[in-house]
Formats: structure tokens, sequence, C-alpha cells
């Protein structure tokens, strides 16, 4: 696909990364759970460095974005790449640009010498699935996953 391109987020893109991030919220059916802002996004982003966004571009406009970081799996002995959010602009869908994008991120991770890329799909996204296995990615099925957030994790301590 030659009229794609890709390139980093930079500080400045906190706007369009959040832009992003509601727009996924939306599909998802999530948005009553954003509680990201652009001064979270570009501490812990860019001040921090715990995550990398890159944004599929084409003919100058960024289509979407791939929000990605760093996990480790110690029967690999190394890191892997986690996808947490990959979004393309609806008008965008059925051109290649997702695939395009997780082409990139496997280049990224191999580049990186990385033993795995790794998701997680929402169970009714249908479109989503069938495309992440038409790709040859293969669903966790004997794992779940688990999560302590908000008051949880706050009383994990007193547990």
């Amino acid at each position: 696909m030659s009229d794609i391109i890709f390139r980093p987020a930079l500080p400045e893109d906190c706007p369009l990364i959040l832009s992003f991030i509601k727009a996924l919220a939306e599909y998802e059916k999530l948005s009553d759970q954003v509680v990201a802002t652009e001064e979270l996004l570009k501490e812990w982003i860019f001040e921090k460095g715990k995550a990398e966004v890159i944004f599929p571009v084409v003919e100058g406009e960024e289509v979407g974005f791939a929000l990605f970081f760093h996990n480790f799996s110690t029967f690999l002995g190394r890191a892997g790449i986690y996808l947490e959010d990959l979004f393309i602009k609806p008008e965008y869908r059925g051109k290649g640009y997702g695939k395009a994008t997780l082409q990139q991120l496997g280049h990224i991770a191999l580049e990186r010498r990385c033993g795995r890329l790794e998701w997680a799909c929402l169970d009714w996204n249908r479109p989503s699935i069938d495309f992440y296995l038409s790709l040859g990615a293969k669903p966790m099925d004997e794992w779940t996953v688990y999560r302590l957030a908000g008051d949880s994790l706050r009383g994990l301590e007193n547990k």
C-alpha cells in the first residue's frame, strides 16, 4: 500500500490522540469511561514514556492511531508489544489501513526483537475478530483478563 505512511506522535499531538480515544470509546459504547485528558496523555506518553503512538497518514491526514507499549514474557525471556488501541476512522475502513497499521506494529516488534504482538478485543466485535483471524492471530481462549481499578485498586492494600 503505497499511499500510506506512518509517523510517531509528538507531544503536540495530544489533542489528536484524545480525539481518536474518544472516537474509539464511542464505537465501543464506552464513552462514559473516558477520563483521559490532553495533560494526562502528555504526562504518561511523552514525559514518562509509558506508551507510544503511531499514526497511519494518508494524503497528509491522520486516518487512525495505534497506542502500544512493551510488556514482558518470562517464558520467552524478552519483551513483547501490547497494542492497547487501534482505531481507523470509519470512512477509511475496508481499504487496508488497519492491516497496514498492524503490519507496521509487527515490523516494529521484529525490529526490536520482541517475542510477540498481542491485544484484546471485545467479544461482540465480530468484524474486528474476523479481521484478526484473517491475519493469523489466535485467540487466547484459556485465559481470562482480570483487572483492579478505582476503588478496588485503592482497597487492595487493605485486603
